[in-house]
């Protein structure tokens, strides 16, 4: 997979991507990832990103026309795939565990970071990007998000974690049920009084997990009742 990020601070992303799993799906070969710097498209001496809105009002504006030209840039340089291009924004679709898988599917992303109090809509109606939200609020800039999104779908990336069946079994994924994860424990099997299941001591695989699925269940239920909502595990 080929990660595109187009924003105004690259060494934000320098540290993330040299670390940890990142690290070694770039190392495995598994991912690349380009950042593109927005000011290298910009006309003036000053490479000026921003303007005041039009109409007025608070904050600055992240102009179109850098924009709009990186992203073509970028496409005509590698033309093939042309990538899906993602606009980081509070006004977008929540991103989630089901959308990490469907764009971890995808040979190519390219990340837009909106910084300000926004972005001229011209960029939308141009390059008709589709808008992703990390959550129902507001941060400084686009790049945080963009590294959420960028982890998300590179952990879900074949062989990238080692034992594929980890990121299977996580909260929210679909052989989970949606579910939240059961409890984990690792050695030692008692530490300040507290003793591991006796049921994850067994050996018996086939209890084991019934238990997991029951303390999943019992977890969901407990802190986001909200995603057994119409699901057949709601009275489970």
């Amino acid at each position: 997979m080929r990660v595109d990020v187009v924003t105004i601070f690259p060494p934000m992303f320098e540290g993330v991507i040299s670390q940890s799993i990142l690290r070694i799906a770039r190392e495995k070969g598994t991912l690349d990832v380009v950042l593109t710097d927005l000011r290298e498209y910009t006309l003036d001496r000053h490479r000026t990103v921003d303007d005041r809105p039009f109409g007025g009002g608070p904050g600055m504006v992240m102009k179109a026309e850098p924009v709009v030209k990186a992203v073509r840039d970028l496409r005509a340089q590698a033309p093939e795939p042309p990538g899906r291009l993602l606009l980081m924004c509070p006004q977008g679709r929540v991103f989630d565990q089901a959308y990490a898988q469907e764009l971890a599917r995808e040979p190519r992303l390219i990340l837009l970071c909106a910084r300000y109090e926004g972005y001229d809509e011209r960029i939308v109606e141009l390059l008709k990007p589709e808008r992703v939200s990390i959550g129902d609020y507001v941060l400084t800039g686009g790049e945080l998000p963009a590294m959420v999104v960028l982890d998300a779908v590179t952990r879900l990336q074949p062989g990238v974690l080692g034992d594929d069946a980890s990121a299977v079994s996580e909260s929210f994924s679909p052989a989970n049920e949606g579910l939240l994860e059961y409890p984990q424990y690792t050695r030692p099997a008692e530490f300040e009084g507290l003793k591991v299941p006796e049921i994850l001591l067994s050996g018996d695989h086939a209890k084991i997990e019934a238990w997991r699925r029951e303390q999943a269940l019992e977890r969901t239920r407990a802190q986001r009742p909200d995603l057994l909502e119409g699901t057949e595990n709601q009275d489970a």
